[in-house]
């Protein structure tokens, strides 16, 4: 499978598993990212993202979205968009 850039790992909130993910390209629920780092290789799919703190359905580049995570993930980890 294809994988495209679309951002990395500026925080995690280690005490809910949530990722704070800086888009540089477009991100929609439904989509299945792999997260990979110096630690890190995640894949899952989207099922829910906030942005300031609002629940919503897709985001874009410029953005920083709030994910939650069935792993670990690390600020300065990329994240793909398996395609």
């Amino acid at each position: 499978m294809a994988e495209e850039l679309v951002g990395g790992i500026s925080h995690w909130f280690d005490n809910i598993s949530v990722a704070g993910i800086r888009l540089s390209g477009d991100l929609a629920v439904g989509d299945c990212i792999h997260i990979i780092g110096h630690t890190t290789d995640l894949e899952q799919e989207i099922t829910s993202m906030q942005l300031d703190n609002q629940e919503v359905d897709q985001a874009t580049a410029g953005d920083e979205i709030g994910v939650r995570l069935n792993g670990r993930a690390r600020p300065g980890d990329d994240v793909f968009r398996v395609t």
